[in-house]
């Protein structure tokens, strides 16, 4: 009997540009530059980011108002219908549900996991919440308990536990660094040879075609 598969993709970096660097774009602060490709401590991150945004007095509205104005990147709406037509998709997002409704009004509102945000009642963002720490690699595990098959597409430190726990877990254009760090992962630079490998890894139970 073929195993149901799911395939659990990062968000920002292989969905939807980041948005902490359009938010860096906008406000001019290069302070916010820094994303999971360039520092894998995701709490010493948050927190830097959290001192800036209040250093700055950049509010939760501000940051929102800056995610209006992301798309999905190029081929992405083209590569999700593909592959919701092969099995079940599931976002995994080291990202806040704060920020991300009109990203995914964008993409017919997928079922993501992400995390919260605790704001004041000036705006400011004073403290962000783990869903679950290691969020991404608990729920491949949980999944493939439940009897699934899972693939995983991701391209940054904080992928990296939920790639390697997948029955089959793919780069998607990664940086350099990360890319020497873990060759023992495939890399996929387009969403053609992201589907070429998922659909080789995949054995979809909804469809036998291959395009």
């Amino acid at each position: 009997m073929a195993q149901p598969v799911v395939t659990c993709l990062d968000m920002e970096g292989v969905l939807f540009p980041e948005i902490w660097l359009a938010v860096a774009e906008q406000t001019g602060i290069e302070e916010l530059l820094k994303t999971t490709r360039d520092i894998p401590d995701y709490d010493e991150l948050m927190k830097q980011r959290l001192a800036v945004l209040r250093r700055h007095s950049i509010t939760l509205k501000d940051i929102q108002q800056v995610v209006k104005g992301l798309h999905p990147l190029k081929g992405v709406k083209e590569f999700l219908t593909w592959l919701r037509e092969r099995c079940q998709v599931i976002i995994l997002s080291d990202t806040y549900y704060e920020f991300v409704g009109p990203l995914m009004s964008q993409i017919q509102y997928p079922t993501i996991f992400c995390h919260t945000l605790e704001v004041d009642h000036q705006g400011f963002l004073t403290q962000y919440f783990l869903r679950q720490q290691d969020q991404k690699r608990q729920t491949v595990r949980a999944l493939k308990n439940l009897g699934f098959r899972v693939l995983a597409a991701g391209d940054s430190y904080n992928d990296i536990s939920m790639l390697q726990e997948a029955d089959a877990g793919i780069l998607f254009q990664p940086p350099i660094s990360i890319q020497k760090e873990f060759p023992q992962l495939p890399i996929a630079q387009t969403y053609q040879a992201l589907q070429e490998i998922l659909f080789q890894k995949g054995v979809f139970p909804y469809q036998g075609e291959s395009s």
